[in-house]
């Protein structure tokens, strides 16, 4: 054996103490950022107005629907269901060759709060869903905007709840990750990365205490801004050609002076994001790379998932495979400590969020996919063949 091959060889034998170190620091920040993630407390039914009713809405809900026949009623109608906030729903519709229209038109009829932005043809470097909640934002008659998508659903006093903690922790804008509803099992394994990155790699205590836009983070199926907030920001206009409103809202309200924040709403806001294998896949692959913003960030994240999380799973089968005797004991310890780290981390997170348990017991298995996804999507942002909803954005 050579020296230079004894090198290496020692490289690789002692890669689990990197593994060990990015699986306690994602472990230690779980633990701290779910003490920071606070649950708000449920209101009673019939209580206390948010708002005289004849002062005008308080709250504007803007819902965007391209094709949204089998969830467009559900949503509006579990928004309108939020009697203590006087609110108004506006719906886009984006071009929809389905029965979208006209479920609206029935909802309209029935009640006054709910109201149509007159479609237009969609503008050139527009992403569909932007230009929708750009020209609901610019409709609006509330003083607070919520941003959601047509298959979240709302408790009663959802709105009540958010509107409330907005205003404790002196929010401009407010978001939160729904519960994650998962069906097939691809969802149940890819669908719950959204907690586990957030929780693992956002130092929330920083974001709560700093307007620093690298600290933002936000969830586009929930954001909550105050209008004059969004209007500063440059609406969704600042942002016309993007996939990733979560990401892009959050920071431009911050550059604009603005506090954003999180908080847990899971027991009040739920969303069943896809319904097939083959849509989880798709809808993850459209705006991952862009969630992560450039080549160096993406290579970042790959190592840290790649030798910090997922290597410790092959090092130590591999070397179980070599024989007991050739198992180094320090590298051994750390490959195993790095495996516990990871699985009480995604125990903890499951529990909290009723994650399904596949994605625990497959935890490295969903490492990989999130790789796979992080560099799928990364290509077809490079050849601009990102699509959705049967649109192609370059």
């Amino acid at each position: 054996m050579t020296a230079e091959t004894s090198w290496w060889m020692v490289v690789l034998q002692w890669l689990p103490a990197f593994s060990a170190f990015v699986s306690a620091v994602a472990l230690v920040m779980t633990v701290v950022n779910l003490g920071v993630y606070r649950r708000t407390a449920p209101r009673a039914a019939g209580g206390a107005s948010m708002g005289a009713p004849d002062a005008g809405p308080v709250l504007t809900v803007c819902i965007p629907a391209r094709n949204e026949e089998r969830n467009v009623e559900a949503v509006v109608r579990g928004a309108l269901a939020n009697a203590d906030v006087p609110l108004e729903v506006l719906v886009y519709d984006d071009q929809s060759t389905d029965r979208t229209p006209a479920i609206l038109a029935a909802l309209r009829g029935e009640d006054a709060r709910v109201r149509a932005v007159t479609t237009e043809p969609l503008p050139a470097g527009w992403n569909g869903k932007q230009w929708g909640c750009e020209r609901m934002g610019q409709a609006a008659r509330g003083q607070w905007l919520l941003f959601t998508d047509a298959d979240v659903r709302f408790t009663p006093d959802c709105f009540a709840r958010a509107l409330a903690e907005a205003v404790r922790l002196d929010a401009a804008l407010l978001s939160t990750v729904p519960r994650e509803e998962t069906g097939t099992l691809l969802e149940r394994l890819v669908v719950p990365m959204i907690h586990w990155m957030l929780f693992s790699w956002l130092p929330m205590p920083r974001m709560r205490t700093t307007n620093d836009p690298a600290t933002s983070a936000g969830c586009g199926q929930f954001l909550l801004v105050r209008r004059d907030a969004w209007l500063a920001a440059g609406g969704h206009a600042a942002f016309r050609d993007s996939m990733h409103d979560g990401i892009k809202l959050p920071r431009n309200v911050r550059r604009a002076g603005f506090h954003t924040d999180l908080y847990d709403g899971s027991d009040s806001v739920s969303c069943r994001m896809y319904r097939s294998a083959g849509e989880t896949w798709r809808g993850f692959t459209k705006n991952a790379y862009e969630g992560l913003g450039s080549p160096v960030v993406l290579v970042v994240f790959t190592v840290l998932e790649a030798i910090g999380i997922l290597l410790p799973w092959i090092w130590l089968p591999v070397m179980l495979a070599q024989g007991t005797a050739s198992m180094p004991l320090g590298p051994t310890v750390l490959a195993s400590f790095a495996i516990g780290a990871q699985l009480v981390q995604r125990t903890l997170l499951a529990r909290r969020f009723a994650q399904p348990w596949e994605c625990v017991a497959l935890h490295p298995v969903t490492i990989a996919l999130l790789l796979s996804i992080q560099w799928r999507s990364w290509w077809l942002h490079l050849t601009k063949r990102r699509a959705w909803r049967g649109r192609t954005a370059g």
